[in-house]
């Protein structure tokens, strides 16, 4: 297996852990942090496809329009996933970095849906060398 493909499968796996400790928060009752977890989720798996065929932005607002550009107005992902992952964005920049502000419980438990939504859509358009 080539590294781009190992490096793929790690992020897919990174997708998919971030997603389970989104779903562990939400339990937990730490909206911030699995608004933030839930974002990441997506963003990994938004990396790793987009590295699955050669692309490798390296800020998150690349990755985001990459996204955009290359998937959602082309048509390969409808818009429901662009919608996601910009408002997983902007819940992220609340959970991370809102001071005083705090992501509602209630918008953690539909980030982390719309996160698992996101990896749903993802998947099948990954390669399908194997992946956890």
């Amino acid at each position: 297996m080539s590294w781009r493909a190992d490096h793929v499968r790690d992020l897919w796996q990174r997708a998919q852990e971030a997603l389970k400790v989104a779903e562990r928060d939400v339990r937990d009752g730490c909206p911030d942090s699995a608004a933030s977890r839930a974002y990441y989720a997506a963003f990994y798996a938004a990396s790793a496809l987009l590295l699955s065929v050669g692309k490798r932005p390296s800020k998150h607002r690349q990755v985001l329009a990459a996204i955009h550009r290359d998937y959602v107005r082309e048509g390969k992902l409808p818009l429901e996933a662009g919608e996601i992952i910009s408002a997983l964005f902007y819940l992220r920049g609340i959970g991370d970095y809102g001071g005083s502000e705090h992501v509602a419980l209630a918008d953690a438990g539909k980030a982390v849906a719309d996160a698992r939504r996101f990896l749903e859509l993802v998947r099948p358009l990954l390669p399908p060398e194997p992946l956890p």
